[in-house]
């Protein structure tokens, strides 16, 4: 079947957009279980990303040096446990902080769509609707091969590792590569070269997270749906840093002050 590019037009037909009827429950509740006490901004970057993507409720639960300039800067966030639509966990976390890990595997456990980055890809695989984003760095380690290597050849590495994890898997780059185990795969090339920078991952979990949150009834009728959702949400964060960059470098909050506008304009497309 061969890797399909993905289009903006795509896109807009994955984003669930409110109506009328919505109130912030029907809307998503997105947890998060992300950040450190060594990376609290991981935290920050990904309910960022969530709330500009235009989920009803953002629930994070995360050590104490992430969650007190998390209220300060987002005090519509929600802090500590309760009902979540879906997950984000493992942004900015290492698999030898076993709190912060402790953390990761309760959610993973509680069975919601979840996305799952950075230091909680070692509790790969598991139960559920999962979207897994390494970077090509993190697939290395997993199957004991050089990052080049995983650079040479990132839509096999994709693809091998949904079927090793049963899961959707993003890899992240230039060129990011969107596989499933059902060996359904895209690509999306929208990405500025200057959006290689720390904690763009972050953001983009809280783009996937939010997006799957609106959509769980959908995914669960099919799952496949995930790879087009985790293909879309791409196409945002890399359209957000384009319009952040404008040829130049950029501060991520100023790509995350862009997406609700690439939003609005891929739905009036």
């Amino acid at each position: 079947m061969g890797v399909e590019t993905f289009q903006q037009s795509e896109a807009a037909q994955e984003f669930r957009a409110p109506t009328g009827d919505d109130h912030k429950y029907s809307r998503g509740v997105l947890g998060l279980a992300t950040g450190s006490t060594d990376y609290p901004g991981a935290a920050l970057l990904g309910v960022d990303g969530a709330l500009s993507t235009g989920i009803g409720m953002v629930r994070y639960v995360g050590p104490e040096e992430a969650t007190r300039p998390l209220l300060v800067r987002r005090p519509e966030a929600v802090v500590g446990a309760g009902p979540v639509s879906a997950w984000v966990v493992g942004s900015g976390m290492s698999d030898t902080d076993s709190e912060s890990m402790n953390r990761a595997r309760r959610a993973l456990d509680e069975g919601k769509p979840t996305v799952v980055d950075a230091g909680a890809l070692s509790l790969l695989p598991h139960a559920g609707f999962i979207v897994a984003t390494p970077h090509a760095g993190e697939m290395a380690k997993v199957f004991g091969v050089s990052r080049e290597e995983v650079e040479g050849a990132p839509a096999e590495y994709a693809l091998l590792a949904a079927s090793r994890w049963n899961a959707t898997v993003l890899l992240k780059g230039s060129t990011t590569y969107i596989a499933n185990q059902f060996a359904d795969e895209f690509s999306v090339s929208l990405a500025p070269p200057w959006l290689a920078i720390a904690g763009a991952g972050d953001v983009l979990g809280g783009v996937l997270g939010s997006m799957i949150a609106t959509r769980v009834a959908d995914i669960a009728a099919d799952e496949r749906v995930l790879a087009r959702i985790a293909a879309s949400a791409v196409v945002i964060h890399s359209l957000a840093a384009q319009a952040a960059s404008a040829g130049g470098p950029f501060l991520l909050d100023e790509l995350v002050t862009q997406i609700p506008a690439v939003i609005r304009d891929l739905l009036a497309r």
